[in-house]
């Protein structure tokens, strides 16, 4: 079953998976090669300062050639299903550098990636490759959480001149910031796999107890607050 949404705003703005099976997969694939880290009792800290029970680091699929494959397989058919004809591929650094550059290295087209800061030194670039104003991109991102960085990358690329024409990342945690965030910016995202596949996947397969569903689904409920 595809779970996006086909109201006009909802369907270009809104963080949302491809499709079920694709979603489901993903998150299996994650959970296998112990990409996902739980630790409700010692929370992550994020960037944005929120406290997570859960950790997604999909770095760890790199060193996996079926699983880098899949993602990379997927990326392309869906930038060819939805995005149509792409001139560039951004990859946010350093998450999505690698899957980026095997995307690009697939449609034959050039690759640039976005740092999170300038360079301190030298020509101080925030982007790296070459930059040609009016060009259209597609963005990749391994993770979204509530869609700052990934949308400052989006920014430094509209502001060098591309168009942007979405971004694709492997797994958001679905949070309502970051829904708000994309809808305001008016960029479309689709992602692999989400927070609620995820979990599915997980209790199935024993990856979590009961104790940590609860928490899980608390923490989801309020994030700011949970901790």
């Amino acid at each position: 079953m595809n779970r996006r949404n086909t109201h006009h705003e909802s369907y270009y703005f809104c963080p949302m998976i491809y499709n079920e099976e694709i979603a489901r997969t993903t998150a299996r694939s994650l959970l296998q090669v112990k990409a996902v880290k739980l630790s409700p009792h010692d929370p992550f800290t994020w960037t944005s300062g929120i406290k997570s029970p859960i950790y997604c680091d999909n770095r760890v699929t790199l060193s996996f050639h079926a699983i880098r494959t899949y993602i990379r397989q997927q990326f392309v058919q869906i930038i060819r299903e939805e995005f149509g004809l792409v001139e560039y591929i951004a990859g946010v650094a350093t998450g999505a550098i690698a899957q980026g550059a095997l995307v690009a290295q697939e449609f034959g087209i050039p690759f640039i990636y976005v740092r999170s800061d300038k360079k301190k030194h030298g020509m101080e670039n925030k982007i790296e490759g070459r930059i040609e104003p009016g060009k259209s991109v597609v963005v990749i991102e391994d993770l979204i959480s509530t869609g700052g960085s990934s949308l400052a990358a989006v920014e430094a690329l509209t502001g060098a001149g591309f168009i942007v024409k979405g971004m694709l990342a492997i797994f958001t945690y679905n949070l309502e910031k970051a829904k708000k965030s994309f809808s305001a910016a008016k960029c479309r995202l689709i992602t692999l796999s989400d927070y609620e596949s995820l979990i599915h996947e997980a209790l199935e397969s024993n990856y979590i107890s009961d104790e940590d569903l609860q928490s899980l689904l608390r923490w989801r409920e309020n994030p700011e607050k949970w901790a």
